[in-house]
């Protein structure tokens, strides 16, 4: 027979009310209690049901991340940092992909991730002039990355401009000068917020400050951010015959595709061109050679979304907060591709502060 919450207020000598304050973590236990009762809990293998703590509470245990495709090992690796995130508060994750169009995307938006007490939201079509709508939501929501900003909910992302800026300085601190950028986004109109514009921007940044004209010929568009696409703009960019002795892989998929470009034609990395990515996954520690990346802090943009999460859940409809928002850390990763040998952990700008508007 399973055991019960009766059988544990036995053992313990308690009341099962004693029981389920224990459980369900309440405050106003006194320690000695807590512990004689977690201590019956273990011997005698309670599990507790969580279907009726989930009904009693209105609540589910389980929150919703949506992210535009985990083909992009950023995002898989994003997903991960969230679960574990979750996990250490007891909750489970439900994943979606919601980048297909717009309208997946609204979709997502307005009904949220099926059964979850809240969402973590990163999208990829929506944009700041559709912050209205995050007014109409009416469950907890925490905004990842770079599309909405200065609307009503929390808001965790990262330092693209200064993670960029970072890149090329590295970069032009190993001496190069002519120095490609492979990501550009194709639609070239100004005023976006979209990672590939603000890496862009930082990239740009970076010459202006140290003298070094722009060559917008050594700008590469890029759509999507795949291995592959980024192996092709690499080989146009060997066909075009300009000269460049860096290049800046707005994300590591494009940087391991622009290594094996360079790669298959002969250019020695880091002698010839020296290389440095976006993102800092996994994959890149184990190219030939290995990638230097810009980390921006993904498991503190994990563990700072879910936090502020939560915190909403467990408000519920109280006093109105103002959002937040919070940018991570970052730093470099010099590795083998711009002449690193042992991970160089440089650390840049976390800030947690009001969200604009």
């Amino acid at each position: 027979m399973s055991v019960t919450m009766r059988d544990v207020a036995l053992l313990a000598g308690v009341s099962n009310k004693t029981v389920s304050n224990v459980v369900n973590d309440h405050p106003h236990v006194h320690p000695t209690t807590r512990a004689r009762v977690q201590q019956a809990i273990a011997d005698l293998g309670y599990r507790p049901n969580l279907s009726a703590r989930g009904l009693r509470s209105g609540r589910t245990g389980v929150i919703g991340l949506a992210v535009p495709e985990l083909r992009q090992p950023y995002f898989a690796e994003l997903a991960d940092a969230v679960i574990a995130a979750a996990e250490r508060r007891h909750l489970s994750v439900i994943i979606g992909q919601a980048g297909a169009d717009r309208e997946h995307e609204m979709a997502v938006l307005t009904r949220g991730l099926r059964q979850t007490d809240g969402l973590l939201f990163s999208p990829e079509h929506l944009g700041t002039e559709d912050r209205g709508l995050l007014g109409d939501v009416e469950y907890p929501l925490v905004l990842l990355g770079e599309r909405i900003f200065g609307g009503p909910s929390d808001h965790v992302t990262m330092h693209n401009v200064e993670g960029a800026r970072a890149a090329v300085e590295h970069l032009l601190g190993l001496g190069r000068r002519r120095i490609a950028v492979v990501g550009a986004h194709p639609d070239r109109r100004t005023g976006q917020l979209r990672p590939s514009d603000l890496r862009v921007q930082g990239y740009r940044e970076a010459l202006d400050s140290a003298g070094v004209p722009q060559e917008r010929r050594l700008e590469r568009a890029v759509a999507p951010w795949h291995p592959e696409n980024g192996a092709d703009a690499m080989r146009e960019l060997l066909d075009s015959g300009l000269e460049f002795d860096g290049v800046l892989a707005l994300n590591d998929s494009l940087g391991i595709g622009v290594l094996r470009a360079l790669g298959k034609a002969g250019r020695r990395v880091p002698d010839d061109v020296a290389v440095i990515g976006f993102d800092n996954i996994a994959d890149g520690r184990f190219t030939t050679p290995s990638l230097s990346s810009v980390d921006p802090g993904r498991d503190e943009i994990a563990e700072t979304a879910v936090a502020m999460l939560v915190e909403r859940i467990e408000s519920g409809s109280g006093a109105p907060r103002a959002p937040r928002l919070h940018k991570a850390a970052f730093h470099i990763v010099a590795r083998e591709s711009t002449g690193g040998h042992d991970e160089e952990p440089l650390r840049h700008g976390a800030t947690g502060e009001p969200a604009e508007g």
